[in-house]
This record gives structure tokens, sequence and C-alpha cells, in this order.
């Protein structure tokens, strides 16, 4: 991929359990897509810090056939936990992550 970019919906960055976050994915791909290609946009959650770091994929948004240069709506309804912290041994945060 050339650029991938995530827009959100009102460029807010914090969300509550249960609140919906949405907006905008666009990219311009190196080479046009080939039949059976698609670009993911995941949900996850993970942790970072001492011991055995933890991930979970909570969300998938699944572009079928996607163009060279295109852009695509994407929605997730946030599920109530697990709720991110800072912590002094670990961390949980979550992440939009883009996949083509």
């Amino acid at each position: 991929m050339s650029w991938l970019r995530i827009k959100m919906d009102g460029a807010r960055t914090a969300f509550h359990p249960g609140e919906v976050l949405a907006g905008v994915v666009d990219w311009q791909l190196d080479a046009p897509a080939k039949p059976g290609d698609v670009v993911e946009l995941r949900l996850v959650w993970f942790t970072e810090g001492r011991g055995t770091p933890d991930a979970a994929r909570v969300g998938i948004a699944r572009f079928e056939s996607p163009g060279e240069v295109d852009h695509r709506a994407f929605r997730f309804q946030l599920p109530e936990g697990p709720y991110s912290f800072e912590g002094e041994l670990i961390t949980l945060a979550w992440a939009l992550e883009a996949v083509g």
C-alpha cells in the first residue's frame, strides 16, 4: 500500500463503552487490486508491559474489491469492555489497524 488514512467522524479519539465508532478509511494502493483482494479495518485491544502480551480482535470491516484509489465508510459498535487503562505494570489500549 502506498498510503492509508483513517478519519474518525468528529475527529474524536476517546469513546465510552457501547458508543459507535465511525469514520472513513481511504487509501492508494501500489497497483490495481487483483480479484479477491480486500482491505480490512480491524478494531483491536492489546496489552503492553510486564508479563505475557495479550490481544483480541473485536470487529472487522472488510472492503471487498478495493479500488487503486478508494475510500469506504466504517462503523463499529464498541463493546462494554475491557476498559483502557495505563498502570505501573501493564497497559491495555484499543486501536484500529488496517491490512491490505
